[in-house]
């Protein structure tokens, strides 16, 4: 069943959804199918359209790659770190920064138990490459992958997109059976049915710090 929602309503009140996860529910795979049949009608440079969206949803598997994405969140990594700027905008934006630390906890430990895991894979990798040739990549995927999100929410679906994982994107692949060198993992995407579809818009820091007219 879709939620009927207006195109302004789907925009601003898809989130990122963690502790509201229906962890019991299974979700029908014809809905998971609708959604990559929206998503690939994303735009992708050149009308290349080398997405792939690899989801899970065995018990056994999805426990595996858990795994996979649990040991990569705990290593040690490259992440850049916050600024005192972006510690304040987190803080103006929702004054919740608690509940995003208890919503990351609580996907770590029931990652296994969401019903669907969405592994969005683009060709080509960027390891290395030029500024131009990252943001065409990228920019032929994430559209798509947004998209899937979008769809997802409409039908009653709650999605989140996390990254944790791509420290161990070779071993991810591996387990999956995703040939590491020609395709590039961009997310990690838990999907489940959402306890609740009353999501509201987010508090955001103001328009005039983050739009600018014709230069900075």
């Amino acid at each position: 069943m879709n939620l009927d929602l207006t195109s302004d309503q789907l925009l601003s009140t898809t989130r990122a959804v963690r502790l509201r996860l229906d962890l019991d529910r299974p979700v029908p795979r014809h809905l998971l199918e609708e959604c990559v049949d929206l998503a690939v009608q994303a735009p992708t440079g050149r009308n290349r359209q080398r997405w792939h969206f690899v989801i899970v949803t065995d018990e056994d598997k999805r426990r595996e790659v858990a795994d996979i994405w649990r040991a990569s969140a705990a290593a040690p990594g490259d992440a850049e770190p916050l600024t005192a700027r972006d510690v304040r905008r987190a803080n103006v934006a929702s004054g919740r920064m608690a509940r995003v630390g208890a919503g990351f906890a609580h996907l770590h430990a029931n990652l296994h138990r969401v019903p669907a895991l969405v592994v969005p894979y683009v060709e080509g990798r960027t390891d290395g490459a030029s500024v131009e040739r990252q943001a065409g990549t990228w920019g032929s995927i994430l559209p798509a992958v947004w998209s899937f999100m979008l769809a997802a929410r409409e039908r009653g679906l709650g999605s989140c997109w996390t990254t944790g994982g791509l420290a161990y994107e070779r071993e991810l692949s591996r387990a999956l059976g995703v040939p590491y060198e020609r395709l590039m993992q961009v997310a990690f995407i838990p999907v489940a049915y959402t306890i609740g579809t009353d999501f509201r818009p987010a508090r955001r820091v103001p328009r005039a710090e983050v739009l600018h007219w014709q230069g900075w």
